[in-house]
């Protein structure tokens, strides 16, 4: 019987090992940053302009930065859209939030 209760506490430490070693791949995974391509909250954007009319042109900033509005920090990629409407040609930057890839904010040039 001592065999096998050497046994249960070797199964035991290794499932306790495993078990902590998951645990900590499992937080450093869900802690890392993740954002959505940029291409991904460009087909956003575009897709949000292409309601009020035809889009002619458009671009991103492939690099996320830093952004702050109303006294909250987000992460956002930023861009342009150019919109063709009744023979003029209107142009709008846009801030896409970098997590989400949703747009936080639209100006008209």
């Amino acid at each position: 019987m001592i065999g096998g209760n050497d046994l249960n506490w070797k199964s035991f430490l290794l499932g306790l090992g495993v078990g902590i070693m998951s645990g900590y791949a499992t937080k450093e995974l869900l802690s890392q940053k993740t954002y959505v391509s940029p291409e991904k909250a460009l087909a956003n954007a575009k897709a949000a302009f292409k309601q009020a009319g035809p889009i002619s042109g458009s671009w991103i900033q492939m690099k996320p930065e830093s952004y702050v509005k109303q006294d909250l920090l987000y992460t956002v990629y930023k861009g342009g859209i150019s919109r063709s409407t009744h023979n003029d040609i209107e142009q709008f930057e846009f801030i896409a939030d970098a997590h989400t890839g949703s747009i936080i904010e639209t100006v008209r040039l």
